[in-house]
């Protein structure tokens, strides 16, 4: 088990969580599950706030009941939510759940995002709503 530094993305917000990594896996403590990310395991599931998942594999999720660290891929897959894990490179991604994502493309609606022109002033999609609007997007791959 490697302890380390883990920036995670969840939903677009980045928080740096402390973590170890066993067999590619990232774990994370229930310390770190709750003050990081606001989700606390309970009897009942996962919880945050009064909100609470029912969690079907709890073994999956907590592995190690005498070390009682919560994988972090499980956790995304209790939540319904897609993961990209780099352990190597101690970094995370948490995506949206599939029904949110669905309901966010029926409002027909882009999120807002803050991008640089060429000369470098920094534009934000809000500031054009209600206007035509061309974006233009490139990729290297």
């Amino acid at each position: 088990m490697t302890a380390t530094r883990l920036r995670l993305f969840d939903d677009g917000q980045e928080v740096s969580l402390d973590a170890s990594v066993e067999d590619g896996r990232v774990r994370i403590s229930p310390d770190v599950l709750k003050t990081g990310l606001g989700w606390e395991l309970k009897p009942e599931g996962l919880c945050q706030g009064a909100t609470c998942i029912p969690v079907r594999d709890r073994d999956a999720l907590v592995p190690d009941a005498a070390r009682g660290d919560v994988d972090l891929e499980a956790f995304a897959a209790a939540l319904g939510r897609p993961i990209a894990v780099e352990a190597g490179a101690g970094v995370a991604a948490i995506g949206v759940a599939a029904d949110e994502r669905a309901a966010r493309i029926a409002t027909l609606e882009a999120p807002d995002f803050e991008l640089p022109d060429l000369s470098g002033e920094m534009h934000r999609l809000s500031d054009h709503r209600g206007k035509k609007v061309l974006l233009i997007a490139y990729a290297s791959w």
